[in-house]
């Protein structure tokens, strides 16, 4: 899905950028996840344009996560916790311990080819406020290796007038649909190079990441306020990755009511923080069904869901405050915005 506004013209002419060593920090968040984290470290270690520094946040995990971590020569630093802070917050405070003028945002069940920080950073200047940019991920199994058939992750973000956000080509096998270079919405928090003046720029009372997210749906609402303070996402599909896929809207039955509490809880947040008038005309009727059917399924089977319209209740004022922070700041007009909503 391409942008009608903010897609590379030109992107095959654009003068690369000379990688340089040094310039990227990688920032990793564990909670259980001892049964992939060295595959992930690992392949940082192969990277061709090797990371800076590899940050991991390890959040209270029962197994072995946070000593495979500290065992592992690429990492150059362990932040353990006492309790488990959530993705969001996790990542927030590893991207603080980082200095590097570029942050990639990892999941510990994401496996790069050795080729893939050297293929984003080669195109950070293609746009012209590039703050984020993300590659091809192909779905892995379990054990971690890719499926065969080879089948898509991610191809970047898109939005719809259903007021949902998804994988591009999630689950669909690669026939190489989405081999072309563009601008997309956002992109998956399971493998991002986001920049520092991004980062420095779209934060909010210090937050990147919005830490009351906990999980679920934090990357989708920081692809949102990105483009409304007008920094543009650049999907790069030869930088190639692996991911290990485990929440997925059709195995909504199978997972934690947590997880699924969270999902409600979020997708009303992110819409008070960054939803305008544009937005509403533009999504109408599609956007209050969706809702009708999420209200109504929380009633009629997930009844453990109930909690989070209370959470959102409670919520609000400070989703208002970031709303006025974020308004007063933006940069992009409100219909250019709306236009990636389809």
């Amino acid at each position: 899905m391409k942008g009608e506004r903010n897609e590379p013209s030109d992107a095959a002419a654009a003068p690369p950028v000379e990688p340089a060593p040094g310039v990227v920090a990688v920032t990793i968040v564990t909670w259980e996840s001892a049964r992939w984290l060295a595959r992930c470290l690992d392949a940082l270690a192969h990277q061709t344009l090797p990371p800076a520094e590899v940050v991991v946040l390890d959040n209270a995990s029962c197994d072995r996560s946070a000593t495979i971590a500290a065992g592992h020569g690429i990492v150059t630093q362990v932040l353990r916790q006492d309790s488990n802070l959530g993705f969001a917050a996790g990542q927030n405070r590893a991207i603080r311990a980082t200095a590097a003028p570029w942050v990639l945002v990892l999941n510990p069940d994401a496996f790069l080819e050795p080729t893939f920080l050297e293929r984003l950073l080669e195109r950070a200047r293609v746009l012209p406020r590039t703050g984020a940019l993300c590659g091809k991920l192909l779905r892995a199994g379990d054990d971690g290796a890719p499926l065969a058939p080879v089948e898509i992750d991610s191809s970047g973000m898109i939005v719809t007038r259903a007021f949902r956000h998804l994988d591009r080509g999630s689950g669909e096998p690669d026939h190489g649909q989405y081999d072309t270079e563009e601008a997309v919405f956002g992109a998956t928090g399971a493998g991002v190079l986001l920049s520092r003046a991004m980062l420095d720029d779209i934060a909010v009372e210090g937050e990147v990441f919005d830490e009351r997210f906990f999980a679920y749906r934090e990357d989708a609402d920081l692809a949102w306020r990105a483009q409304l303070l007008g920094w543009d996402c650049l999907y790069v599909p030869r930088a190639v990755g692996y991911h290990v896929r485990r929440v997925l809207p059709e195995r909504r039955r199978e997972l934690p009511a947590a997880i699924n509490r969270a999902s409600v809880r979020n997708r009303f947040l992110m819409r008070i923080k960054n939803a305008d008038a544009a937005v509403w005309w533009r999504c109408g009727w599609r956007g209050l069904a969706r809702d009708v059917v999420v209200v109504g399924g929380c009633l009629a089977r997930e009844w453990s869901s109930l909690g989070a319209f209370l959470d959102v209740a409670r919520e609000t004022p400070r989703a208002l405050r970031w709303r006025q922070a974020i308004r007063v700041r933006r940069r992009r007009p409100a219909a250019e915005v709306a236009q990636w909503f389809r």
